[in-house]
């Protein structure tokens, strides 16, 4: 099977915590599936520009990335982040290797607008490194920087790039990890599985918001890619990515619309 994990930052903040995703990924690498890393870093990289006096700006839920946000953006997510994960999965015995998507072309991206700077929306993927990679026994470990034109570099939203990387890598499956259990209807229960059309109902009446509602839309927009199921799960959950593959019903899956 041809998997692509999305990790969001707050699993990998810690030693600890990069072990046990590292413990997790290195289950599914050594079963033999073809697995894909897009990792996120918003955590890190907001304590970076803290420590060095510098105020994160949102707007829209995009991090506001001038020319001198954007270095840190280059050196956290690619530097630090990245590459603390890759030793943590070299660890546990997984020949993983660190990427941006501006490494062999693999993600390049256009800027979303003026006022948030070099923010980028993803305009194409070509997936041949990962996919080489991967199909050669290595895990690709993927920052969420692209590529543009005229060699602009810009910061993307890491859901959004794990779409885009998971469509030109013909995943067969996308999971997020996350810290919640999945997604919850309007009395707070789980739901297990979750058409497309109904996931944009529940962000229209305002039961899915916040930071759900983005991952439901970047996780509809994989679908709308080709993508046949889309898993939002508690990362915490142990063995949870062993366990998926084994159909359990963990988290919540999206899927296609119904006919």
């Amino acid at each position: 099977m041809k998997l692509l994990i999305k990790i969001g930052g707050a699993h990998i903040d810690t030693s600890e915590s990069r072990l046990s995703v590292a413990e997790k990924l290195a289950a599914v690498v050594k079963a033999g599936h073809q697995t894909v890393v897009v990792h996120g870093g918003g955590k890190q990289l907001s304590r970076y520009l803290r420590e060095h006096g510098i105020e994160s700006e949102f707007r829209g839920g995009f991090r506001v990335t001038p020319p001198h946000i954007l270095d840190a953006v280059i050196r956290t997510l690619a530097g630090l982040v990245n590459h603390r994960l890759v030793a943590a999965l070299q660890q546990q015995g997984v020949r993983a290797v660190g990427l941006s998507g501006i490494d062999a072309g693999l993600v390049q991206a256009r800027r979303l607008s003026e006022e948030l700077g070099a923010v980028g929306e993803v305009e194409q993927v070509d997936a041949s490194v990962i996919e080489l990679l991967s199909a050669n026994g290595y895990l690709p470990t993927v920052a969420c920087i692209a590529g543009g034109r005229q060699g602009a570099v810009f910061n993307v939203n890491a859901d959004q790039m794990a779409v885009a990387c998971a469509g030109g890598f013909k995943a067969d499956r996308l999971v997020f990890l996350t810290d919640v259990e999945g997604v919850l209807d309007g009395e707070g229960r789980r739901i297990s599985t979750l058409p497309a059309d109904e996931a944009l109902r529940l962000i229209e009446t305002g039961v899915a918001k916040g930071g759900m509602e983005a991952k439901l839309r970047a996780a509809v927009a994989g679908i709308a890619r080709g993508i046949p199921e889309v898993r939002i799960v508690a990362g915490s959950e142990p063995r949870v990515l062993e366990r998926l593959l084994q159909g359990q019903n963990l988290g919540t899956a999206l899927i296609p619309p119904k006919a």
